[in-house]
């Protein structure tokens, strides 16, 4: 039996359909993710599954247990929210215990809830101190702490970690683990923010336009996208639109790239692995290219045409984060690719104008379904 189960969920406000027919099911302690861009529809499913708001259709179950109809604290959900909703009057033991005593909970067991919370956390020693006298970070523990007391069927986690730096944000990522992973909770958690998404989560349901366009691990989604919307929202991608060479090289799968790189040279050409195909939607993602110091003269001649897979150009652009460069290049055929490596990959780091060569393996294309064409196994759950 699944832990949560949402059948055929859609919602409107007014005219707006934000929700167009949802169908998932999360297992018993999964660490599932809604990710999407803002208006995707994400925070209305969580709430609807909170029991803050009604469907306008569909059904929710909890443990096989039809919820939709029932009041949120009838649910056995807790919710950590992204203000973490602290009562400011109360201290922390007494913010841990508020869902126990609403609950007439006896105080020696309250008492003896509090203590084990506060000890999972790792905030003991913190029992007695008031909200305002905590950092971002203990705040955020704190209310985990208050929503795993009544010991849920489902947490909730809405934008958990969006009120933190850089810093805390990645820190608190290593601890969600880790509190999660002890108590074993089935969570359902509503983020934008992709690292933290792919970082944290069993799997991930990508939601665009109130539907999910794909439900599949990390590394499902970000290898094997089964559209253009998940393979752009989803890391850092190259898309590369084209047909098949029209001297027939197509039964040995080769493309010449178009559209993209439409700018006069010779196109570029792609070998893949799918040599039944006359036209297609191709995406790259820029970690796999190879990038190397170009011969004299060879990333600006276009005039001869580039092995299958590898191209010559021109850095137009670089930018450094600390662990990575960041290249666009230009090619010589037309059209621009981005590029990553470790910075660790360079004696010394490419500068605009530089000539670079540029190449890729045939596996590393993704063949993406062309506009308005079906995707199987797009909402597999």
């Amino acid at each position: 039996m699944s832990a949560i189960d949402i059948r055929g969920v859609v919602h409107r406000f007014g005219e707006l359909q934000a929700l167009a027919g949802v169908d998932l099911s999360i297992a018993q302690g999964e660490f599932f993710s809604l990710l999407g861009p803002s208006g995707c529809g994400k925070t209305t499913l969580l709430n609807i599954i909170a029991g803050f708001l009604a469907p306008s259709g569909g059904r929710v179950l909890v443990g096989g247990r039809d919820i939709t109809d029932l009041q949120p604290h009838q649910r056995d959900i807790g919710m950590v929210f992204q203000s973490y909703a602290l009562f400011p009057h109360l201290n922390v033991a007494d913010n841990v215990a508020y869902g126990l005593r609403v609950r007439k909970m006896k105080s020696a067991e309250i008492r003896s809830r509090v203590g084990e919370m506060l000890e999972l956390v790792r905030l003991s020693a913190f029992a007695e101190r008031m909200p305002h006298q905590l950092s971002g970070g203990q705040q955020q523990r704190v209310a985990i702490a208050r929503a795993l007391a009544i010991r849920p069927q489902v947490l909730l986690l809405d934008e958990p970690l969006s009120n933190l730096d850089a810093k805390l944000r990645k820190e608190m990522q290593t601890e969600l683990r880790r509190l999660l992973g002890n108590v074993g909770v089935t969570t359902v958690m509503v983020t934008h923010d992709q690292e933290e998404a792919l970082g944290l989560s069993d799997r991930i349901g990508i939601l665009g336009a109130g539907r999910l366009q794909q439900v599949g691990t990390p590394l499902e989604l970000y290898r094997r996208p089964v559209n253009r919307f998940v393979g752009e929202f989803v890391g850092h991608a190259n898309l590369i639109v084209a047909q098949a060479d029209a001297s027939g090289a197509a039964a040995a799968g080769l493309f010449r790239a178009s559209a993209h790189f439409s700018a006069p040279g010779v196109p570029l050409q792609l070998a893949t692995r799918h040599a039944d195909r006359r036209e297609g939607l191709f995406l790259l993602r820029p970690e796999r290219i190879r990038l190397s110091a170009a011969a004299s003269g060879a990333a600006s001649n276009a005039g001869l045409p580039d092995a299958p897979n590898s191209a010559g150009g021109i850095v137009r652009d670089v930018s450094y984060t600390g662990a990575e460069l960041h290249l666009t290049v230009t090619l010589a055929g037309g059209g621009e690719l981005i590029v990553e490596a470790p910075e660790s990959h360079f004696a010394e780091v490419p500068q605009p104008g530089t000539p670079v060569r540029l190449a890729w393996d045939a596996d590393d294309l993704a063949l993406l379904p062309a506009e308005g064409e079906a995707s199987a196994g797009a909402t597999r759950s």
